[in-house]
């Protein structure tokens, strides 16, 4: 059950126990990672709680928190349906090139298929932060570049570090 907020014509917000959640335990794993999640095909908020059960479960990372899901226009690729856009937050002892693949492979898993930049998509996992590294290669960028000027991160981020 979601509790639907409108923000403006083209923003909403949802709330559920998982979205926004926020973890009771302390963490001994070493790197604090803040991850973008969102996506725009079939049942992105079914999939988020999907995704969400399975961190959950996965010994390699402790879920922290979660932030509440942004209804949001597209950009780049502006004719595609509206993304669902949310943050979480792990903990995790995979250094960053290893805990990106572990994300692809997640990706993968739940049916991302990369075709074209901005493309529609089942499920997207961003890096934000991880820890107050900075990184800077074809591969990898930390912080991800432009997160600052997004809403689809700014607004769900609002509500973690407020």
């Amino acid at each position: 059950m979601y509790i639907k907020r409108s923000l403006s014509k083209s923003l909403s917000t949802f709330t559920s126990p998982r979205f926004a959640y926020k973890s009771k335990y302390k963490s001994s794993l070493r790197h604090r990672v803040t991850i973008g999640i969102g996506g725009n095909l079939g049942d992105v908020k079914r999939r988020f709680e999907h995704l969400f059960v399975v961190l959950k479960r996965d010994p390699r990372v402790q879920l922290i928190e979660t932030s509440l899901i942004l209804k949001n226009p597209p950009f780049g690729f502006i004719d595609q349906d509206d993304f669902f856009n949310s943050i979480i937050v792990l903990q995790t002892d995979m250094q960053p090139f290893i805990f990106l693949d572990y994300l692809m492979r997640l990706e993968k898993k739940f049916g991302r298929c990369r075709s074209f930049l901005n493309a529609p998509r089942t499920l997207d996992l961003d890096i934000i932060f991880f820890d107050n590294r900075v990184i800077k290669t074809q591969k990898l960028t930390i912080p991800h570049c432009s997160w600052q000027n997004r809403e689809s991160v700014i607004i769900p981020l609002s509500g973690i570090y407020s």
